[in-house]
């Protein structure tokens, strides 16, 4: 997808802890930025960047521990949000924040933490599980997929994320082996794996979402859903409007992976939502 808006690549803030987050800056207006979801960097937004940056200001970067960012210390949700404070405060001081499946989680947990930062949040697919349509991520994933990644079996610890908190089919896991570029891709990204599950711990045991872990959004929340997605996902979209004082609606056509493979589908919705501020 071609866009006439410039994009300045590889450009880097320091967060608080040190720690060097790359991005790229595109487009002009309203500051929104894109927020990846689990073994994905800027490379799976780029296409999503390229059709908002038409009338935004796009910040389109590569979480901590992915692509060219950097790690200082050690992983924490607080660490993250930090990241996301630091590409703000360097653009003018506030922006809406749009993510996708963990990146949507994280873009929650930013908006009820960074008051005043943060203008507005577009949710898609955040893996809530509120109920039986699926088996819960089991608890000891986390660790599970840390020894893995320590032990230096970054493909297995793919394999199982894939397979546990995903629920990625054996074919398709076998598929996605056999493409080679972006395997290598994802297992470079294993150990995230692990900080993708502990992100959205408490959020994935088939129960409602807890009243304390939005209760400071302040700012409008929308909620998408893919049309095609599984029923869980959209019983786990209605818990999060509900849960934020949110919207929830449902992209026809879509599904989970629609930001990356057909971002036209979604961005009607983000460009209405992002103007009725």
């Amino acid at each position: 997808m071609s866009t006439s808006a410039t994009v300045t690549q590889d450009r880097t803030v320091t967060s608080s802890d040190g720690s060097t987050i790359a991005y790229d800056l595109s487009g002009s207006g309203p500051v929104v930025v894109l927020v990846a979801p689990a073994l994905a960097d800027r490379s799976d937004h780029r296409r999503l960047a390229a059709l908002l940056s038409r009338d935004h200001t796009v910040i389109n970067y590569d979480r901590r521990g992915r692509g060219r960012s950097t790690e200082a210390s050690p992983w924490s949700p607080g660490r993250e949000v930090e990241d996301l404070a630091a590409l703000i405060a360097a653009h003018g001081g506030s922006a809406s924040l749009f993510g996708a499946s963990s990146g949507a989680v994280l873009a929650l947990d930013a908006a009820n933490s960074l008051a005043g930062m943060v203008e507005r949040v577009v949710a898609f697919e955040a893996p809530v599980i509120v109920d039986d349509g699926r088996p819960p991520v089991p608890r000891e994933l986390s660790r599970q997929l840390d020894q893995l990644v320590r032990e230096e079996r970054r493909g297995q610890a793919v394999t199982r994320f894939m397979r546990d908190a995903l629920e990625a089919p054996a074919a398709m896991v076998l598929a996605m082996r056999m493409m080679v570029p972006a395997w290598r891709q994802m297992t470079a990204m294993a150990h995230t794996t692990v900080y993708d599950v502990e992100l959205c711990a408490g959020l994935q045991d088939g129960g409602p979402i807890s009243g304390d872990r939005w209760k400071a959004i302040s700012v409008p929340v929308l909620a998408l859903v893919g049309q095609k997605s599984k029923p869980w996902a959209h019983a786990g979209t209605k818990a999060v409007a509900a849960a934020t004082g949110g919207r929830a609606v449902t992209v026809s056509g879509a599904h989970h992976g629609t930001p990356t493979m057909q971002p036209q589908a979604i961005v009607p919705h983000l460009r209405e939502f992002l103007r009725e501020g």
